[in-house]
């Protein structure tokens, strides 16, 4: 299986630098590209040397310990057919300038990382249709071969093997849903028609998720209606396969709802309602503008005019009426993060990232003159992409 995706913002090393030593393992660079092998492909080795080998024994009599060699070279094979559809998402996309970040080879196959970058409906469809595309050609090559290996039993065997999961590779990765390519035909279309790439991928992901859905039926839940027995690793791998899927496309879907809500995410529409006072203010002064303007927060600046702390309302309220005239402020407050503060116009995905740069959890908002009109909450802003409360402090 295959998937185009983003760079997830940590970055790949630089062109001196060795890859990250728990990623993998850095199989060097072709056209370019970084290319990693994951350490949960060792994974998916061992299962089909295990699974195939049996088989192998079984198709070629006498073969013995050799067939976990066989049963290796395949899963080398299907190593190879799987770098080979990623090399084509790569290519094409530089074609198109898209800066390609790696290829890394895993568990499930392989995905190509790109860094930011803007797309249409039909680049988008070309780039990932690539990767089949390249599957459908090396089937199309081991089948050339094949009579080259006649009388050489395991050359046959893996030369056919070849051909085969190259042929399944290429068909399976264009059922229309995401995270599989054929997902960008779902998406393309819907793109089209609506000018959002974010509806397009909404509706992909929920045709991925109905792709799962028949694939668990068809193999585990249509033979028992049908009275026959399910085949228990083929069921085992569906499993793990419809996993796999639901999950990528349930992460599509999410991604993509955040992306439509991003242009109504500002800073002045997510604000609580604040003022600004100097830091030197004693508690007696905090209060007073509470009740001038009750329900606002305050905000101490400093002498520059940037924002510095917020009042704590439970630690204001601790201080006793007679010592809050000597009480100085900053003592009910707690510190803001340098930088901690944002325009009122602040929106969508500039916002976001910002916010992400900044440490803490709070921010003040400033207008164009510089004062200080609201507190902007971490937590809101999280409520506001996905619904759900941050859990950083």
């Amino acid at each position: 299986m295959s998937r185009v995706q983003p760079d997830n913002g940590s970055g790949p090393a630089g062109p001196d630098e060795p890859q990250p030593r728990s990623e993998g393992i850095p199989l060097g660079r072709i056209g370019g590209v970084p290319v990693i092998l994951a350490w949960s492909w060792f994974a998916i080795a061992a299962f089909i040397v295990l699974v195939f080998t049996p088989q192998v024994q079984s198709i070629i009599p006498g073969i013995g310990s050799t067939g976990y060699l066989v049963s290796f070279g395949y899963a080398v094979l299907l190593l190879l057919s799987v770098l080979f559809h990623e090399l084509a998402h790569a290519l094409s996309a530089r074609a198109f300038g898209w800066p390609t970040t790696r290829i890394v080879l895993n568990v499930w196959g392989g995905h190509t990382q790109f860094d930011n970058f803007q797309a249409s409906a039909g680049r988008s469809l070309v780039v990932a249709l690539s990767g089949p595309a390249a599957n459908f050609l090396l089937a199309g090559a081991g089948w050339l071969v094949r009579p080259v290996f006649t009388g050489h039993p395991v050359g046959w065997l893996l030369t056919d093997s070849f051909v085969l999961v190259n042929l399944a590779v290429a068909v399976f990765n264009v059922l229309p849903g995401l995270p599989l390519d054929g997902g960008r035909l779902v998406e393309s279309a819907v793109w089209k028609a609506t000018g959002s790439q974010e509806k397009g991928t909404v509706a992909a992901g929920w045709a991925g998720r109905i792709i799962v859905i028949l694939l668990v039926f068809g193999f585990a839940v249509l033979p028992v209606l049908l009275g026959q027995r399910p085949d228990l690793p083929l069921v085992l791998m569906m499993v793990l396969v419809g996993g796999f899927l639901w999950t990528g496309a349930s992460a599509a879907i999410n991604h993509a709802r955040m992306r439509l809500r991003l242009p109504a995410v500002t800073a002045g529409g997510l604000q609580r309602r604040a003022t600004g006072l100097p830091a030197t203010s004693s508690v007696s002064q905090v209060a007073a503008a509470r009740q001038a303007s009750p329900g606002t927060e305050v905000i101490l600046t400093a002498a520059t005019g940037q924002p510095e702390a917020v009042v704590d309302l439970q630690a204001l309220q601790s201080v006793p009426a007679a010592a809050a005239g000597a009480t100085p402020a900053a003592s009910v407050a707690r510190a803001l993060a340098p930088g901690a503060y944002v325009p009122e116009w602040a929106a969508g995905q500039e916002l976001v990232q910002y916010l992400a740069r900044v440490a803490g959890s709070e921010y003040a908002v400033i207008d164009g003159q510089g004062r200080i009109t609201g507190l902007l909450l971490q937590d809101s802003v999280v409520r506001a992409l996905t619904g759900k409360a941050s859990g950083r402090r």
